[in-house]
């Protein structure tokens, strides 16, 4: 028995000198870390909200090579950080949103989402890692520090919404921004949007598989280009698509100009043989090289073509949607279905990916969160399916793709890179049971679907059809 006591015994002070010597580390990490970090750029609650992420070991788990405490290397713990380091990595790098604080620059919609979710569900810090970290247990005055900073963001990338106090602090917010153009270009751009000789037989436009009067999209599980080609990914809309933090399923273009030079060249979508194909197929084109020699020195180019086109999609914006207007005070906007299911909609954290004015776009996250979709899906794994890992190669990106708008949401059917789910219903059910964990009720997804399609807004003045 005394042979028990005195083991007990020395495992309680061993764990005791061990928490002892973390917390240590902790500490001096974390300090290490406040004075490395550049402050000048905040206000006094940035700063506060940057050094509780600091003192708190969040960089641990939610950033890449941060230093780890001692026993990181140690059997049994090697396993267990590992594994809470890379589902970490996979569902919340915190390393841009801390650069952009020290920078002064916005912080993006979805990392304030996610950090809000966390916060009201108390699931960080994780339980297991508070039991060698003791200083990590956030208090309330930490947890109130950080929700305070969340909305103070939100106040101020959000100051001219127009929304009713109900909403001033809300993960969605109604489209108000609006992006400068130049009108010339603009016009320019929409013709050379709907202009068939981009593609080497003159049958396919960009319109063709991103149509204005179907949702921005061509309703095909994948579209069809030259020649009847079939392309491996589904068609996303070009509605909003300026607020996308990069362009493509898995953001292989920076931007949309990048973006608009892609498909010309695809030899499953438009298959033109070159640039100088197309230009000297639009040279040919009196009114329409006098446009280019009146708004660019160098004239019909690569660069001009797509300059163009990506001035003609910033105006592809669609704001006023009925869930909109009801944030801005209209309560007739909405009835009693579509509010339970904007409500549902924050209860299961739809709101943490699908946040800001395009409720999407914003970042790249894992398809199969919390249960293995393709598995279940029974094809074959195809390129198409391997998302973002083959822009960046880092295997935490494999399965990782751009999360689409839900901006006219029920006018893009089908669904999905895959085009997996054929309607919205099944849409809502297949993402909660696979990034929420969650099977819904048949009435939890029709008020949900309701209120996703009081999200259709107006394009030149028309709703989207």
């Amino acid at each position: 028995m005394k042979l028990i006591k005195y083991a007990v015994g020395a495992g309680i002070i061993g764990y005791l000198a061990t928490v002892y010597a973390v917390d240590h580390f902790d500490q001096n990490l974390s300090e290490q870390k406040e004075q490395n970090a550049t402050l000048s750029h905040m206000n006094a609650l940035s700063s506060k909200a940057f050094n509780v992420f600091a003192e708190n070991g969040c960089e641990y788990c939610h950033t890449k090579n941060s230093e780890m405490p001692f026993y990181a290397n140690l059997p049994i713990a090697k396993q267990l950080m590992e594994r809470d380091v890379r589902n970490a990595q996979r569902q919340f790098n915190i390393s841009g949103m801390l650069e952009n604080m020290q920078q002064g620059k916005p912080i993006s919609d979805v990392d304030l989402a996610k950090l809000e979710s966390v916060l009201e569900d108390g699931s960080m810090p994780p339980k297991l890692y508070l039991t060698m970290h003791w200083r990590s247990d956030l208090s309330d005055d930490e947890k109130n520090t950080l929700l305070d900073w969340v909305r103070q963001q939100r106040a101020e990338q959000h100051a001219n919404t127009g929304v009713t106090a109900e909403f001033k602090y809300a993960a969605v917010q109604p489209i108000t921004t609006t992006f400068k153009v130049n009108q010339a270009k603009v016009k320019l751009g929409d013709e050379l949007y709907h202009d068939t000789r981009l593609s080497s037989d003159n049958s396919v436009s960009c319109a063709t598989c991103h149509d204005l009067n179907r949702g921005g999209v061509d309703r095909l599980n994948t579209s069809t280009g030259v020649g009847g080609a079939k392309g491996p990914i589904n068609a996303p809309t070009v509605f909003n698509a300026v607020f996308n933090i990069h362009q493509f399923w898995d953001g292989r273009a920076f931007d949309l100009q990048a973006q608009a030079g892609g498909p010309p060249l695809n030899p499953k979508e438009m298959a033109s043989t070159s640039w100088n194909q197309i230009i000297t197929k639009l040279d040919k084109d009196p009114v329409l090289k006098a446009q280019f020699d009146a708004l660019y020195k160098q004239g019909i180019t690569e660069e001009t073509i797509t300059d163009a086109i990506a001035e003609f999609e910033k105006t592809l914006v669609t704001p006023n949607s009925r869930f909109d207007k009801y944030m801005r005070g209209d309560k007739s906007a909405l009835n009693a279905e579509e509010i339970a299911g904007y409500k549902l909609f924050n209860k299961y954290k739809c709101q943490t990916c699908h946040a800001g004015e395009a409720m999407g776009g914003q970042t790249f996250e894992i398809l199969g969160v919390k249960k293995d979709y393709f598995a279940d899906r029974g094809t074959p794994l195809t390129d198409a399916d391997k998302g973002r890992i083959g822009v960046t190669n880092d295997p935490n990106d494999l399965h990782r793709f751009k999360v689409p708008t839900l901006r006219n949401v029920a006018q893009t059917a089908p669904y999905f890179h895959d085009a997996n789910a054929k309607t919205l219903d099944d849409a809502v059910n297949k993402m909660a049971l696979y990034q929420v964990g969650v099977t819904l009720q048949p009435q939890e997804t029709k008020e949900i679907v309701a209120y996703l399609k009081t999200l259709t807004g107006e394009y030149n003045g028309k709703l989207v059809q």
